[in-house]
């Protein structure tokens, strides 16, 4: 089975060693996002690191050859979840009428001390 290593040419590099995406076996595994912009700024607030989040996978699965569409499971990690309609607002409208299968966690402390980090699983 091969590899490929999935980039965004003009993203930021990842903060530690691993691929922000990988290819294989007819699945596109994309890396917990944080909410960090090719400029490697972060926006304030639940609802606009979401959709930083949704658009960083947006444009991995893009670079793959695939899509949103072909989604079939997220993680969402986020550090308050108090916050979780906020999140859950902005997440829905990145979704059609068969949103992917998915998991949301609170965690204590997320990298860069950012509100929420999401993960992916598409069909390639």
């Amino acid at each position: 089975m091969e590899l490929e290593a999935i980039t965004v040419p003009g993203a930021p590099k990842p903060v530690a060693p691993f691929s922000p995406a990988i290819k294989a076996a007819g699945l596109v595994f994309v890396s917990g996002q944080l909410p960090l912009d090719k400029t490697g700024a972060m926006p304030e607030g639940t609802p606009a690191q979401t959709r930083q989040c949704m658009e960083n996978i947006k444009a991995l699965l893009e670079a793959a050859g695939t899509n949103l569409d072909r989604v079939v499971k997220c993680s969402v990690f986020i550090t308050n979840m108090g916050e979780f309609a906020q999140m859950n607002e902005v997440y829905g409208q990145y979704f059609g009428e068969t949103p992917p299968a998915r998991a949301c966690v609170e965690v204590p402390l997320l990298a860069k001390n950012a509100l929420v980090e999401i993960e992916a699983i598409a069909l390639a």
